[in-house]
């Protein structure tokens, strides 16, 4: 069948069509990003904003018109922690519906933890033992751990990258006194999850996923992405430190012209790089893998399973 599937993030909305059935990896036959930035657009009562709600339903209808034109037997559309978050999100998503005719699915964050561990589980395979996956995203981070396709322990927290640069940075650079007392939020937040996710033993692989982990990869001489999905690349604690150490004095603006950094992520790329290494920290491992699945692939992969009556 050929699916879509339209994410709708704290950063981007993204639509992915594939070409999928059971047994066989998704082919990917059009990726398109809209910058949205809802996150940014929650007001000081954490509603979204008329523009933000003007914005999702233009690219919902946008998204629409694409699958329709690609022949799509399905388009499933999903939101995570912007969306979530809003305070009135019951009204954003009855007027995607209406306007758009796109039924939105609001995931829980133990629900994004599940599907993206799914993902990685689904290409690494049983060989990667007991595993622990990591996502930044940009509202909130993902963390699940387990040894089945099912993850044992699945948790989400409010550590988005995004939010996180939002809430705690009010210069460019930060100031030192602002990037500790985020690393002594951020390792707060992590005590415990770090140690249910170690509770079934030391892990086999730690893996991560998420535009964050591929940037801070990329900035510590990991493969671009023009290298391909297949290309092993790694995330060294050594790595970060070194790039965390120069990113940290350098502004958004200078930032965003290194190779591997977005236009759109630059001034958030600090605080996913403080969260990366506390997690890394927290679970006493010096060193990640980066997956090129992620939740879209997990959700695909889940509704696939469903459709077969797996």
């Amino acid at each position: 069948m050929r699916l879509g599937v339209l994410d709708v993030g704290s950063n981007t909305v993204h639509l992915l069509v594939v070409d999928a059935h059971r047994g066989a990896q998704p082919t990917p036959q059009l990726s398109r990003k809209s910058e949205l930035r809802l996150a940014e657009h929650l007001d000081r009562r954490g509603n979204l904003a008329n523009a933000g709600a003007d914005a999702l339903v233009h690219a919902a209808i946008d998204a629409r018109k694409q699958a329709k034109e690609l022949d799509c037997d399905e388009l499933v559309a999903f939101a995570t922690s912007a969306v979530r978050d809003a305070r009135n999100s019951a009204a954003v998503l009855k007027r995607v519906a209406k306007e758009a005719d796109v039924d939105l699915t609001v995931l829980t964050g133990a629900d994004e933890a599940r599907l993206t561990f799914l993902a990685v589980r689904r290409w690494f395979g049983w060989s990667a033992g007991n595993l622990i996956c990591l996502d930044i995203g940009g509202g909130s981070l993902e963390l699940a751990a387990g040894t089945d396709e099912d993850p044992a322990v699945a948790v989400s927290l409010p550590l988005g990258a995004a939010r996180l640069t939002r809430e705690w940075f009010d210069s460019d650079p930060p100031s030192k006194a602002q990037l500790a007392a985020l690393r002594e939020h951020v390792d707060a937040q992590l005590a415990v999850p770090a140690k249910q996710l170690l509770s079934a033993g030391p892990p086999d692989r730690v893996v991560a996923t998420s535009k964050t982990f591929r940037t801070l990869a990329r900035l510590a001489g990991a493969a671009p992405s023009s290298a391909g999905p297949y290309v092993h690349r790694i995330l060294t604690r050594t790595g970060l430190t070194q790039v965390s150490a120069f990113i940290s004095r350098m502004a958004s603006s200078d930032l965003a012209e290194l190779d591997g950094v977005s236009v759109g992520r630059a001034h958030q790329t600090l605080a996913g790089a403080i969260v990366a290494a506390t997690a890394m920290d927290s679970l006493g491992v010096t060193e990640v893998e980066v997956c090129p699945w992620a939740l879209r692939e997990g959700v695909i992969l889940r509704r696939l399973d469903w459709l077969t009556g797996n």
